[in-house]
Parts: C-alpha cells; sequence; structure tokens
C-alpha cells in the first residue's frame, strides 16, 4: 500500500472513530473548561479545526513545491477570534470531521516521493511532509483525548517540544 494511502486511512480512520464520542457530548458538557485558564472542548475542537487550516496549506505546499516555508500560527488568538466558544457544539463537530474528510483525500493524493519534502516551519528544523501529516493526526488525538477527558492521552512531536501543530 502506498504510503500516502496509509497517512490518509489513519487521518480517516481517527475522525470516524472519534467523531461519535464528540457527537455524544452535550452543548452544556462542550462549554466546560478542564481547568482554569484552560480550553473548553468547543475552543479545543476549534483549534483543531484552526490546525485543520495551517496544516491544509503545508499539505498543499509540501505536495508542489521543492520544499516548503511555513510560518506557526498564534494558536490563542486564532480560537479567541474565531469565537468556539459560542458556537454550537454540533457546527463545530460536523465542520472539523468534514474539513478532515477532505484533508484525507488529499493526502491521498500526494505521490508518494513528495512526502520526503523538506518543510520548514518558523525557526523549527526540518521535518519531511510525511512526518507533518503523520504529526497532525497525533496531534489531532492528543487534543481529542484531553477534550474528551480520557485517562490515556496520546503525545506526539509537538507535545514534548511545546509546539502548536
Amino acid at each position: 500500500m502506498r504510503m500516502a494511502r496509509k497517512l490518509a486511512l489513519l487521518l480517516q480512520q481517527t475522525i470516524e472513530r472519534e467523531v461519535k464520542a464528540l457527537r455524544a457530548l452535550t452543548e452544556e458538557q462542550a462549554e466546560v473548561p478542564r481547568g482554569p485558564g484552560k480550553w473548553c472542548p468547543k475552543e479545543e475542537l476549534g483549534h483543531l479545526i484552526d490546525s485543520a487550516s495551517n496544516n491544509h496549506l503545508r499539505f498543499v505546499g509540501g505536495a508542489i513545491g521543492p520544499e516548503f516555508h511555513g510560518a506557526g500560527y498564534a494558536q490563542d488568538e486564532w480560537v479567541r477570534l474565531h469565537g468556539y466558544a459560542g458556537l454550537p457544539w454540533g457546527h463545530i463537530v460536523n465542520f472539523w470531521f468534514e474539513y478532515n474528510s477532505l484533508l484525507s483525500g488529499l493526502v491521498e493524493n500526494i505521490p508518494d516521493e513528495k512526502l520526503s519534502t523538506q518543510c520548514f516551519l518558523s525557526a523549527d528544523p526540518p521535518v519531511s511532509l510525511g512526518f507533518i501529516i503523520e504529526d497532525y493526526v497525533m496531534h489531532m488525538r492528543h487534543h481529542i483525548d484531553q477534550l474528551l477527558r480520557r485517562d490515556q492521552v496520546t503525545q506526539y512531536s509537538g507535545a514534548t517540544r511545546g509546539r502548536s501543530t
């Protein structure tokens, strides 16, 4: 199986597995922050929409260019400006699912040889496009585990470096 296909399946299987648990949260549950100064589930899933938007550009840029150069993003400001806390939970969940379904199709269409494209994000050392895609899915799992308050939280490379994906 092609590597891009495997990565696309990893993303698609993740969103299909998690969407049911996300939809099971009530509007009230989705409004309660995990703790002082932490995002509520609406904001945390909104952050994953923002991450999808930023990574969408990385995936395409890495797939069509000889290398990709991109900046990080101010995640707290993005979440605040979008006002996710005031949006209906069902709308946020549906948009997250649909956007990531689109990204899964995009990833599947990336030629395997482009997965080694070097990507430069902010001041971090370069990483391959394939790494960015896999790290994106692990980042998603990490935040979904947190917002669903699971005992085990998926770790990803950005979590250990304090990087925003």
